[in-house]
C-alpha cells in the first residue's frame, strides 16, 4: 500500500471536542438513538475484580458513522455489546430511542437485537455448507421486512458471488458475506466489533468501503471497533476509550473515504 492515497489532498486534522457527552454532539445532531449515563461494568473471576467500564456518559446519533477508538482492554468491546444487548451494565442506564435496555428481560433483549441490531465480528462466523446467498438468507427469514439476499450481497459488492461457499470466498469477500447478513434484515444500527482485524490493509478497505456504503445508502448509524486509528479519520465522530473510560471525542471537520486510507 506503499503510495496509495498519494494525489489526494489530505484531511484536516479533528478538531478535537469536550468530553461531556452533551458538549460533544455533532454540529447538525439530530435525533439521539443511544443514551447512556452511567455506565459502570465490573466482571467479577473468583476473588478477582476487573472493571471494564467506569462511568461512561454517551450518546450515539441517528445515521451517524462512529468509530469507538482505543488499545486492548479499554472497554470498547464491552460497551459495543452493552449498546447491542449482549451484555448488561452493572450500573448506569442505557436507553436505546424510546426502550430502556438496562431494565429489559433475556426475551426482550432478544427482541431487540433481532428487530434493531446487525452484528459484524473480526471472524466471520459463517456455515461453511451454505452458500453466501443462503448464509444471508438464514437472516432474512426471520426478519420483518428484510431485503433480498440478493440485494444485501449487491450493496456490498458480492452480486456476483452469490453461490459460493465461504471456503470459496476470500477473507474480505467472507466479511461482506458477515456485512450482508448483518444488514439484511435492514437494521437502525450495524456494531462492528474490530471488522477489519484479521484481514490485511487492501482487503480491510473493501470492508470498510461496504460498511460506509450501508451507512450511506440506507442510513444505517454505524459503530465500529478498532485500535487503528488511520481508521478514525473516515468516521464522522471519533470516541476513544483509555482505562474503561471515554479519554476524549473528536469530529473529523472532513471524513476521508476509506480507499484514501494509509496504515
Amino acid at each position: 500500500m506503499g503510495d496509495q492515497g498519494s494525489g489526494h489532498e489530505q484531511a484536516p486534522a479533528a478538531r478535537r471536542e469536550p468530553t461531556d457527552a452533551f458538549a460533544a454532539e455533532p454540529a447538525d445532531a439530530g435525533e439521539s438513538v443511544f443514551h447512556a449515563r452511567g455506565l459502570t461494568k465490573v466482571y467479577r473471576m473468583g476473588e478477582v475484580r476487573v472493571q471494564a467500564l467506569r462511568g461512561v456518559d454517551l450518546d450515539l446519533y441517528r445515521g451517524e458513522f462512529v468509530v469507538l477508538l482505543g488499545p486492548s482492554g479499554s472497554g470498547k468491546s464491552t460497551l459495543l455489546n452493552i449498546l447491542g444487548g449482549l451484555d448488561v451494565p452493572t450500573e448506569g442506564t442505557v436507553r436505546y430511542e424510546d426502550h430502556d435496555l438496562t431494565v429489559l428481560d433475556d426475551a426482550a433483549l432478544t427482541r431487540y437485537r433481532r428487530e434493531h441490531v446487525g452484528f459484524v465480528f473480526q471472524f466471520y462466523n459463517l456455515i461453511p455448507s451454505l452458500t453466501a446467498r443462503e448464509n444471508v438468507a438464514l437472516v432474512t427469514e426471520i426478519a420483518e421486512h428484510p431485503l433480498a439476499p440478493e440485494e444485501a450481497l449487491r450493496l456490498v459488492g458480492l452480486g456476483e458471488r452469490l453461490d459460493h461457499f465461504p471456503a470459496q470466498l476470500s477473507g474480505g469477500e467472507q466479511q461482506r458475506v458477515a456485512i450482508a447478513r448483518a444488514i439484511a434484515k435492514r437494521p437502525d444500527v450495524l456494531l462492528c466489533d474490530e471488522p477489519t482485524g484479521a484481514l490485511d490493509v487492501k482487503t480491510g478497505i473493501v470492508v470498510l468501503e461496504a460498511i460506509a456504503d450501508v451507512n450511506r445508502e440506507l442510513g444505517t448509524t454505524a459503530v465500529v471497533i478498532t485500535h487503528n486509528a488511520d481508521i478514525a479519520q473516515i468516521a464522522d465522530r471519533v470516541i476513544r476509550l483509555m482505562d474503561g473510560r471515554i479519554a476524549g471525542i473528536e469530529r473529523n471537520a472532513v471524513k476521508k473515504a476509506p480507499r484514501d486510507l494509509v496504515w
